[in-house]
């Protein structure tokens, strides 16, 4: 036949018109729109030609309707090539899943009665391009083809054929090829429904709305894959796809839904090339390892590039550091894993649900050459199965290849396992059967074969009908789509074990059905531990630590403790514990502070009580003996009355020792206020009053004979009390203005280290208060020194005045002394028992020097010297007066008098 045309097909408008919308999202220029018209007509007419010939590439089997099918049957071919070795599984198993399918629809009397599907298969040789030009081959009967110029050579005009009209496809097997072929037959409105194909660009409803599948989409898997590593505990991954829309778009799905979901995080998303470079896995390989830590690898990728991947990790030496979760493109397959089942022992993989289908078990097996002439690869898979050649006219045997005999048997012969998608071409195929059987009793009711009504069948209805299905498919379970056309995600949940390293094989150890239901008691990992490997980015902080979260990975954290006086209050933060508690020896909470107090057999206490008790003692043998000899000679001579107001200051400065000592309470706490200083303020008003009375009367014997005024007992006991009376009085001020109370104080013994930090029990008496308490007393020791100091020269024959000033410096001395040491100690972890024993004792110093300079002379002449214990001859104030002239004149140095003794 010759053509004198130009050979460009043509559409009806309407199609034009679908084809014009459809393009229009995608590129708004008018020119490319007409350049993929021009190419889909030249293509089809070239298809269209070649099938009235012969066509190598597909199988066509009559029927009243006629569905396509698209099956892998051969692998991608090298360079410059379309086709490769043959798929046995991938390809011929699930081809001939399909005519098996239409061999038992045809014969159900039940479903589409006198009625027989056709088919016409064609292979996609695994290459999309390569499927989109043979897919054209279903769209040629609806193109209107214009002959009216095609003459045959005698003249006649030619007889044509008619193409047989394809109403629905059932394919293909790989995304990448079903989305090329759904562009295609959209355009057409031919419904598609896929065995295989689970990427989740194909669930827009929008861009692909003439396509459905049995399988779920990979946004199902991704979710089950995702849960699956939340159920191992891991937070930290990486992914790792092929290139093309099955790997990428699997890998997108998973990481949109960690993301959306959180808890886990990306480590490294890695692209397999579609054409990998020598090397390329070994650098994946290295590349993983950059962040070691996500021991985890979610792979979404084709067979042979699972097997490199474990090839590669095999030659860096890394068997079982990979914990590998693969998608359903590894499934329970052995083919990706042959002799790398170290490395992949644990792997974690997921297949929809499935079933192994009997029927087509008994149907295959018995499958031989002389009665499945049908299947036009059907001799092909016969040598590749049994490595065997058969002979053909002009074709010379291969030597080393054995001679077919045609009796060999499949599963006897040779070795043989279903498919996986079996199953899945089966309810693809009975998807369509039953839409068909639906719209044909609604459309032909009562009609025995096609009526008018589907002649032809309108696609967009049978798409219709196709979602609207709802059956129990070959292994039992429901299949039905939803309004994207997607099945329900129904899967299994396999891991690779390895028995004794002798018996591996695929386990199954979940499901999952919209939530996982994983049996982990089940999981076995490298080297048959049973414990589930972590893939984690960062190891949980230990109780008493926060997390300090590495700014964008929210997986990832550095590990801080919480110090000092610090708790876990929540896993990011630290919180301070409240002033009267330190944190628990795990810091994950307080505890309180414990509660102290100065006890009676610390050492601190010890030593004060034993000089105090000693002074008391003292103190009291003093008094009874000045009791016992209270109207001798010495005791008169000391002055009776303010001795005893003297000594009984000092019995009360030994005293408050032991109240200084004691529990604090409201009682301890106001005796303290009122005899802390109050027995200092005593003993030093007597002391005070003494040396002023020496001092005024001898100052007032330099200038006249005329005694001065209240030097009587009566005077110096007034003059005594009066000064006592303004410490009394300061106290009951402070009484009033701040009532006697304990305070337990938690900042004073508060170290760095909080195990040693205690609360102190104690009187609301702070450092300057005490200071302020006993400043009155200080005052009146200083002036009592001064005193101390004029009154130097008297003779000692005639007072004390020289024991008063010996004892006022040497409590100078003592309280100078105390000084340095009291502030001193401020910082001291013991602050309080140094200070509380550092007072204590210099003040039992200060009584026992005016105890020992004062009185005990005196005592030790009552008792030991008592002929010393008499009366002498009184002076009187003349004798006073000549004293005072004669020690200004000694002063003056004019003459040297010497004390008039007989007086």
């Amino acid at each position: 036949m010759t053509s004198s045309g130009s050979g460009i097909s043509f559409m009806s408008f309407h199609q034009i018109k679908c084809l014009h919308v459809y393009f229009n999202g995608f590129q708004s220029a008018l020119w490319l729109r007409l350049l993929l018209w021009i190419w889909i007509g030249e293509q089809v007419d070239q298809v269209y030609t070649s099938h009235q010939n012969f066509h190598p590439h597909s199988i066509k089997i009559p029927g009243d309707i006629t569905l396509g099918g698209l099956f892998p049957i051969h692998s991608r071919g090298p360079h410059g090539v379309n086709c490769g070795e043959l798929k046995k599984e991938k390809g011929i198993h699930r081809m001939e899943a399909m005519l098996y399918a239409l061999d038992q629809i045809n014969g159900d009397p039940e479903l589409l009665p006198n009625i027989t599907l056709g088919a016409r298969v064609l292979d996609t040789c695994s290459r999309d391009t390569y499927a989109l030009e043979q897919s054209l081959t279903f769209v040629q009967a609806l193109i209107q083809k214009d002959t009216s110029d095609i003459r045959c050579t005698n003249g006649e005009p030619p007889i044509i054929r008619k193409p047989e009209r394809v109403v629905a496809v059932i394919g293909a097997s790989a995304s990448s090829v079903s989305i090329m072929v759904a562009n295609i037959l959209r355009l057409f409105e031919i419904p598609q429904v896929s065995y295989a194909s689970t990427a989740p660009e194909l669930s827009d409803n929008n861009r692909y709305d003439f396509f459905s599948r049995v399988v779920p989409p990979d946004s199902y898997q991704a979710q089950a894959m995702l849960d699956i590593v939340k159920a191992l505990g891991w937070n930290y991954v990486s992914t790792l796809a092929s290139e093309g829309n099955y790997g990428e778009s699997g890998v997108e799905a998973f990481m949109q839904i960690s993301r959306e979901a959180g808890g886990v995080c990306i480590a490294q998303s890695v692209k397999i090339p579609r054409e990998p470079t020598a090397g390329e896995f070994d650098k994946i390989i290295k590349r993983l390892m950059e962040t070691s830590n996500a021991r985890g690898v979610i792979i979404f990728a084709n067979e042979d590039d699972i097997r490199r991947v474990l090839e590669a990790a095999q030659r860096a030496n890394l068997t079982g550091h990979f914990l590998f979760v693969g998608s359903d493109s590894w499934g329970a397959k052995s083919s990706p894993i042959t002799e790398l089942e170290d490395v992949a022992e644990g792997a974690v993989t997921i297949l929809p649900k499935r079933a192994s289908i009997d029927g087509f078990d008994q149907y295959f097996t018995s499958r031989c050459l002389e009665n499945n002439r049908r299947n036009i690869w059907f001799a092909e898979f016969w040598e590749d199965d049994f490595r065997c050649k058969l002979t053909r006219p002009g074709v010379k045997l291969d030597p080393e290849k054995k001679k077919c005999t045609g009796d060999e048997r499949i599963g006897q012969d040779s070795s043989y396992e279903q498919e996986g998608k079996v199953q899945f071409v089966i309810d693809a195929v009975y998807a369509v059967a039953h839409a068909l059987h639906n719209m044909h009793q609604d459309l032909c009711p009562g009609s025995h074969g096609v009526c008018s009504n589907m002649d032809p069948v309108e696609g967009r209805l049978l798409l219709d009908y196709i979602r609207a299905v709802n059956f129990n498919g070959s292994a039992g379970t429901s299949v039905l789509f939803n309004e994207n056309g997607d099945a329900p995600g129904r899967y299994d949940i396999f891991q690779f074990q390895m028995t004794n390293h002798s018996h591996p094989g695929y386990h199954v150890i979940g499901q999952w059905t919209n939530n996982l239901r994983l049996n982990l008691e089940e999981m076995q990992w490298s080297g048959g531990d049973r414990s589930v490997p972590e893939s984690i980015c960062s190891f949980p902080c230990k109780p008493g630590e926060r997390k300090k979260m590495v700014k964008g990975v929210p997986c990832c954290w550095h590990c801080e403790l919480c110090d000092g006086y610090q708790y876990q209050l929540d896993e990011f933060t630290c919180e301070t514990c409240p002033l009267d508690k330190r944190p628990a020896p795990n810091r994950t909470a307080c505890r309180p502070t414990p509660i102290i107090k100065l006890e009676w057999n610390s050492l601190w206490a010890l030593v004060p009580a034993s000089i105090a008790m000693l002074g008391i003692l003292t103190t009291s043998a003093v008094v009874i003996t000045f009791i016992r000899f209270n109207d001798t000679p010495i005791v008169r001579a000391s002055g009776r009355e303010l001795s005893y107001v003297l000594l009984t200051g000092i019995f009360i400065i030994y005293l408050i020792t032991f109240l200084m000592i004691a529990e604090p309470g409201v009682v301890v706490c106001a005796l303290r206020r009122l005899l802390l200083g109050l027995g200092m303020a005593i003993t030093y008003s007597s002391m005070l009053t003494k040396t002023n009375r020496i001092y005024r009367i001898f100052e007032q014997g330099k200038k006249s004979v005329t005694p001065p005024k209240f030097i009587s007992p009566t005077s110096q006991l007034l003059i005594t009390f009066v000064l006592i009376s303004v410490q009394v009085f300061g106290v009951f001020v402070w009484f009033a203005v701040i009532p006697p109370h304990t305070i337990i104080d938690y900042e004073e013994l508060r170290p760095p280290n909080p195990d040693l930090a205690r609360g102190i029990l104690k009187c609301d008496m702070s450092d300057m208060s005490i200071i302020c308490c006993l400043s009155y007393s200080i005052v009146l020791m200083v002036t009592c020194t001064v005193y101390a100091v004029k009154s130097r020269g008297v003779p000692e024959t005639f007072n004390e005045a020289k024991p008063i000033g010996f004892t006022m410096y040497t409590t100078c001395i003592v309280w100078l002394a105390f000084v340095p040491i009291f502030f001193g100690t401020a910082q001291s972890t013991e602050k309080m028992f140094i200070q509380t024993a550092t007072l204590t004792i210099s003040m039992s110093l200060s009584a026992s020097v005016s105890l020992g300079m004062l009185y005990m002379p005196k005592v030790y002449v009552i008792i030991f010297h008592p002929e010393q214990n008499v009366q002498k001859r009184k002076r009187s104030f003349k004798a006073v007066v000549q004293a005072a002239k004669s020690l200004t004149e000694k002063q003056n140095g004019d003459m040297k008098i010497e004390p008039d003794r007989s007086q």
